[in-house]
């Protein structure tokens, strides 16, 4: 999508972090974008800001673990604009503990928002790119979606959606639409404290947190503060959009780790490569 100017996206988590940086790179671009977000005070605010640069942009609240509420934003989006050529799932939980500390309602929390908001978003939205000319779809997920290293239900989504754009972009290619899977490293959010959102129906009996946890936590926390600007991710999507680039990095810190894991599965392929019956 070489000429992004006149176009509409629907950005869902888009009241802060990095969907409010994308948001913000697109319409600085000349898209009309509807920002989405469960947060209708923050959501506001992001809307007005971005109003007094002239951009047409919108806003509409919506819980997107809720397939219903979902299609009820997309509903408002064609009622607004008529049309959408971008979509970008990039709501996000940081929920869920590793293994000895999983309940059901952190599992189902963190795969509702990561996993199955980007599975409802395609499928809803998905037609009406297809409809309007094609387009693109960008789908945040996070190096964890690659160097996993936990157990935890955060990585699990992430992986998933992960193969969800991969798989997508061969399926979609044909129909018009370029899919990009982002893949941000430690960014300046408040993922860390994504629970200030967890809705009522996900509240369950949770462990309390080992002192270790604790501090790792925190730990996280402060690597965020000094993290990557959200406003540069939002270039990055911007560039990643114009050029249908598959995979969207923020930095090269993990690359190492990337490497070392597909050297790793290179290794189990020659574990067995003088095993293989030849064909």
């Amino acid at each position: 999508m070489k000429d992004l100017a006149g176009k509409t996206a629907f950005v869902t988590g888009a009241a802060s972090g990095i969907g409010l940086g994308i948001a913000t790179a697109l319409a600085q671009a000349g898209v009309k974008v509807m920002l989405c977000d469960i947060e209708a005070e923050a959501l506001e605010k992001a809307v007005a800001g971005l109003k007094q640069t002239n951009a047409d942009v919108d806003g509409v609240r919506a819980d997107v673990s809720l397939k219903a509420e979902l299609q009820a934003a997309a509903d408002a989006t064609i009622a607004r604009y008529g049309a959408v050529h971008i979509l970008v799932n990039n709501a996000g939980v940081g929920g869920g503990g590793l293994y000895g500390r999983w309940t059901d309602s952190g599992w189902d929390w963190t795969l509702d928002v990561n996993l199955k908001a980007v599975i409802w978003g395609i499928e809803i939205f998905g037609p009406l790119i297809e409809s309007h000319g094609g387009g693109q779809i960008v789908s945040t997920a996070s190096i964890a979606g690659l160097i996993s290293g936990s157990s935890s239900p955060y990585n699990v989504s992430k992986y998933g959606v992960v193969s969800l754009s991969e798989g997508l972009r061969v399926e979609l290619a044909p129909r018009g639409i370029g899919v990009s899977v982002l893949c941000p490293g430690l960014i300046n959010t408040h993922i860390a404290d994504s629970h200030r959102n967890l809705p009522d129906r996900y509240v369950g009996e949770v462990p309390p947190l080992s002192l270790g946890a604790q501090a790792g936590l925190e730990r996280l926390k402060e690597m965020l503060a000094v993290g990557i600007d959200p406003l540069y991710v939002g270039e990055l999507v911007r560039e990643g959009i114009e050029n249908d680039w598959p995979y969207i990095f923020t930095d090269l810190q993990f690359e190492p780790f990337v490497e070392q894991r597909f050297a790793n599965i290179k290794a189990g392929f020659d574990q067995i490569r003088d095993r293989t019956p030849r064909r």
